[in-house]
């Protein structure tokens, strides 16, 4: 599946297998590893009634709780495969029970998938701040100095890095390694860099690079666009009230012509993000069958 876009190799890569009933955990990290997308989802029917479907995840390296992308491509699969109407399906992952909102319009689907609970933590400091740009090989003064380097979180936790430009956004060449090792210091695997564009309908370019669970670069990133969205109200950052919702579309992957697009939407209260919403289309790549 190529997911947050509905023109083929666009957007991001996801394996689907919509009926991983049976597979063990070291067949599911082969199939993962074989595909060699950033994730692959695995669908296996309710084993109870908290729940309509149990959803897995698997990086070619590793289990991870939850993925933004695969959630879109894992429920479009299941709402052609099933050719559902507009439903609400609650899905049991290991960040959680959650809520996906099944949109069905015309012939298609968009899928709004509810992430987990938002957590941004206090700002990292200067000294991660220059590490960071060293590991980015820019200079701090690239880094927008108004905006604070923080953790973000929504089930699967990025470190949120603004950056001033779009250019150098996208001539970025990142030493994986220095990444890694910033990683393991702080706990978090991913780095999400990011343009704020108020001028622009597009709000957010960005790039999200997570080397220490085997992803040099991800195209297209629900668990980062999503954090982002409770960063940016945590912050204060280009909205204004302390009720209601903040939305903005996204738009990455264009440095490595993968570009695809979401819209998030973060509900607020008393200046606080409260819940986390990103949408998303899908498209089908090509399916085939597997033989263990």
């Amino acid at each position: 599946m190529d997911s947050f876009t509905r023109s083929r190799f666009h957007g991001n890569p996801a394996g689907v297998v919509p009926n991983a009933d049976g597979l063990s955990d070291g067949q599911m990290q082969r199939m993962a590893r074989e595909l060699n997308n950033s994730e692959t989802a695995f669908i296996f029917e309710s084993a109870s009634p908290e729940y309509d479907v149990e959803v897995r995840f698997f990086t070619p390296t590793t289990e991870v709780p939850i993925c933004g992308h695969a959630t879109i491509a894992a429920h479009y699969v299941r709402a052609l495969e099933k050719k559902a109407e507009t439903e609400r399906v609650i899905q049991k992952t290991k960040a959680g029970i959650l809520p996906v909102d099944v949109v069905k319009d015309d012939i298609d689907y968009s899928i709004i998938m509810t992430q987990g609970k938002p957590e941004v933590s206090e700002n990292l400091g200067e000294v991660i701040r220059r590490e960071i740009a060293e590991a980015l090989q820019i200079s701090v003064s690239d880094l927008c100095q108004e905006y604070p380097i923080a953790i973000a979180s929504t089930g699967h936790s990025k470190v949120m890095v603004p950056i001033c430009s779009n250019e150098q956004l996208h001539n970025l060449k990142p030493d994986m390694q220095k990444l890694i090792c910033i990683s393991e210091k702080i706990g978090c695997n991913g780095f999400y860099v990011f343009t704020l564009n108020p001028e622009e309908k597009i709000l957010v370019h960005g790039r999200m690079f997570a080397p220490a669970i085997g992803i040099a670069e991800d195209p297209v990133t629900g668990n980062a666009n999503g954090p982002l969205g409770a960063y940016l109200v945590h912050y204060g950052i280009f909205q204004e009230g302390r009720e209601g919702s903040f939305e903005f579309d996204i738009v990455q992957g264009e440095a490595i012509k993968r570009d695809g697009t979401m819209h998030v939407r973060v509900e607020k209260s008393d200046g606080e993000p409260v819940l986390v919403q990103i949408t998303g289309r899908a498209v089908i790549a090509f399916a085939t069958e597997v033989i263990l």
